[in-house]
C-alpha cells in the first residue's frame, strides 16, 4: 500500500508531537507528546488517542523534551507493548523525565481534586503516575547516531544529529512499498548550530518526503551564537542587579537550565555579572544535570560543557520542597532558576505568585512561550494574571531573551531544508503556530522551492505518502478545529474577564456606580436560553 502519514499533534501549535506512520506491513509513531498551551487543548491530554495504541508496531523518539515524550507512560497505559527507540542520551533523561511527569500529574490532579470536592464537582484521575513513569523504560532500545536500525517490517531508521538539546535526532525512515522503497525525513527540533552544547545539525540529502518544524519560521533571532547570547546575558544580570531584587528565570529543567547554569558561572568568574547565589530549584533540572555530567561531552568541542554544573559556593540545588520554601526568606540580589520554562507548572508558578507583584523583581524569559501559557500572557505585557485562582498584579521587569532558544530561526531552518534536497515529493510544515508556518512557508518558496510543494497539515490530518507528492486523506471526526489549536480559549477568556471585572470595580467612582455593573452582568446572566448561544460548559476538569 501506498504509506500513511497522519499527525496526531504539532500541528498548528508547537506542543504534542506525534505522527503514525502506516506502512501496510506495520505502523509506526514518530513521537508520543504531551500538549502545552490552553486547557482546550491541554484537555486532549485525558482524553483516548485517535489511534489504537494496541496496534502500533514501534514508537521512534527524537528527543526527552516532554513536548515529544510526554504521553510514552500513557500509551503505556492504553495497551502499547513494543519497542520505543531513542538515542542513550535521550533514554536516560526520559528516565528521570517522564517519571516527574507523572509525580507532577499527581500532584496537581490531588490539589485539583480538593478543590473540586469544595465545590462539588467531578474527581478527575491523573493522565499516568510516576509509577508508570518508570514502568516504560524496559521498553526503550538504544540507537547510535548514523546507524541504520530495522525498527518494524519493511521499515529502516537512521538517526541524525539535531542539535537541539542532547540527545536529539532527526529520524530518517526507508520504507519498503508496493513501488519500491521511499524515503521519509522527520527534523525532530533542529538547533541552530555552532553551539559549544550541542553538534551541528545533520541529515541525509535527497528524500522522497521531508516533515520540518517550524517553532521560529516567521522570523530570524539576534545574537544567537554563544558569544553574543552570553553578553546579552551579562547585560541582563547587571540590569536585574542594579533593579535592586532577585532575577526569577522560568527555565526547561533539561538542556535550558544546564546551558544557562554554564553561562551564568562563567560570566560571575569572569567577572562579567555581579556575583550572587544561584538557585536551582527544580528536582528534575537536578536530576537531569546528572545526566549532562554523564552524557554531556561534545566530540566537536573536545569538552564537556557541563562539568561546572554542580553545587558550589555559588550554585545551590534545591531539591526538597522546604529548601524552596526557604527562598520566601530572602531579599536582595539572588537569582532562581525554577521549571517549567512556560509558567505552566512546577516551582515556577509559587515564585511568580509571590514576586511577580514586586517592582525590584526581574523575571527573565529564555524560552519559546506556547499560546495560553502562564508565561506567554507575562510575555506579552498582561497587566495582570491569574495564578492558581489569586489575582497576581504584574510589576515586575519583564525581560526576554530568545537567543537561548535550542530551535534554528527561519534562516536557519531554510538552510536545512536546502541542505536536505532535492525532496522529490511534499515538504510538511509541522511543530508551529500559524504565523509561524506562514513565515517559513514564504521563506522556503523565496528560497526556490514551489509553494505547492509545501503543505501545512491540520490536527489528525493524513496524507498519503504518493511518489513525488502527498495526497490528503478523507479524515474522521475532528477532535478540535484548526482555530482551536493556537489561540486562547474560553477558559483564557473567564480568567481575563475576572480579572478586568475586578479593576472596574476597584476603579469605579462609588458604590452605586459599581452595583450598576453587577445589576447589569447579573441582567445579561438572566436573559432567556435562547439569547445565549452555544451549550453549557462542562466542569473544569483540568
Amino acid at each position: 500500500m501506498t504509506p500513511i502519514l497522519t499527525f496526531h499533534g504539532a500541528a498548528g501549535c508547537v506542543t504534542g508531537s506525534c505522527a503514525r506512520v502506516q506502512t501496510g506491513q506495520a505502523t509506526l509513531l514518530i513521537d508520543c507528546g504531551m500538549f502545552q498551551g490552553s486547557k482546550t487543548l491541554k484537555a486532549l491530554n485525558y482524553g483516548d488517542f485517535p489511534f489504537d495504541p494496541r496496534e502500533i508496531d514501534a514508537v521512534l523518539l527524537t528527543h526527552a523534551h516532554v513536548d515529544h515524550s510526554g504521553l510514552l507512560p500513557k500509551l503505556m497505559r492504553a495497551g502499547y507493548e513494543g519497542p520505543i527507540y531513542a538515542t542513550a542520551a535521550t533514554r536516560d533523561l526520559c528516565a528521570v523525565m517522564l517519571v516527574d511527569a507523572g509525580g507532577i500529574q499527581e500532584a496537581e490532579v490531588a490539589s485539583l481534586n480538593r478543590r473540586n470536592q469544595r465545590r462539588g464537582l467531578t474527581q478527575v484521575e491523573p493522565i499516568y503516575t510516576a509509577a508508570d513513569g518508570k514502568a516504560i523504560m524496559p521498553q526503550f532500545r538504544k540507537v547510535k547516531l548514523g546507524e541504520a536500525v530495522a525498527v518494524a517490517p519493511g521499515v529502516t531508521a537512521t538517526y541524525w544529529e539535531a542539535g537541539h538539546i542532547l540527545g536529539a535526532a532527526s529520524i530518517a525512515l526507508e520504507v519498503e512499498t508496493d513501488t519500491g522503497r521511499q524515503s521519509l525525513l522527520f527534523s525532530g527540533d533542529i538547533g541552530s548550530g555552532g553551539s559549544l552544547f550541542v553538534g551541528d545539525p545533520q541529515g541525509p540529502q535527497g528524500v522522497d518526503h521531508l516533515v520540518v518544524e517550524s517553532t521560529y519560521g516567521d522570523r530570524d533571532r539576534i545574537g544567537g551564537d554563544a558569544a553574543s547570547r552570553r553578553s546579552a546575558l551579562a547585560e541582563e544580570l547587571k540590569a536585574a542587579h542594579a533593579a535592586g531584587g532577585p532575577l526569577l528565570i522560568p527555565a526547561f529543567a533539561v538542556e535550558r537550565s544546564q546551558e544557562l547554569l554554564v553561562d551564568l558561572l562563567a560570566l560571575m568568574e569572569e567577572g562579567r555579572a555581579p556575583r550572587g547565589d544561584i538557585f536551582l530549584d527544580s528536582p528534575l533540572a537536578i536530576e537531569a544535570s546528572k545526566v549532562f555530567q554523564d552524557r554531556g561531552w561534545n566530540a566537536q568541542a573536545q569538552v564537556n560543557p557541563f562539568a561546572a554544573v554542580r553545587p558550589s559556593e555559588n550554585l545551590h540545588f534545591l531539591d526538597r520542597p522546604w529548601d524552596s520554601d526557604g527562598l520566601e526568606k530572602l531579599s536582595g540580589w539572588h537569582i532562581i532558576l525554577a521549571a517549567s520554562g512556560m509558567c505552566d507548572a512546577g516551582r515556577i508558578r509559587k515564585h511568580l505568585k509571590r514576586l511577580l507583584w514586586r517592582k525590584e523583581v526581574t523575571v527573565l524569559l529564555c524560552g519559546y512561550q506556547a499560546v495560553g501559557t502562564l508565561g506567554r500572557l507575562i510575555a506579552d505585557g498582561a497587566p495582570r494574571v491569574s495564578i492558581q485562582g489569586d489575582e497576581v498584579r504584574v510589576r515586575a521587569r519583564i525581560r526576554k531573551l530568545e537567543a537561548y532558544s535550542a530551535h534554528a530561526d527561519a534562516s536557519g531552518l531554510v538552510r536545512w531544508v536546502k541542505a536536505r534536497g532535492p525532496v522529490a515529493g511534499s515538504i510538511f510544515l509541522a511543530h508551529g503556530e500559524p504565523e509561524a508556518t506562514a513565515g517559513l512557508k514564504r521563506r522556503l518558496v523565496e528560497a526556490g522551492l514551489t509553494e505547492d510543494q509545501i503543505l501545512v497539515p491540520e490536527l489528525d490530518e493524513g496524507f498519503a505518502l504518493a511518489p513525488g507528492r502527498a495526497l490528503p486523506q478523507d479524515r474522521p471526526a475532528r477532535r478540535l478545529p484548526p482555530q482551536a489549536v493556537s489561540r486562547l480559549d474560553w477558559h483564557n477568556d473567564r480568567a481575563a474577564f475576572n480579572l478586568a471585572l475586578n479593576a472596574a470595580l476597584q476603579s469605579a467612582p462609588d458604590d452605586a456606580a459599581r452595583e450598576r455593573l453587577l445589576a447589569a452582568l447579573q441582567a445579561a446572566l438572566d436573559a432567556p436560553s435562547d439569547r445565549r448561544s452555544g451549550s453549557p460548559a462542562p466542569p473544569d476538569a483540568l
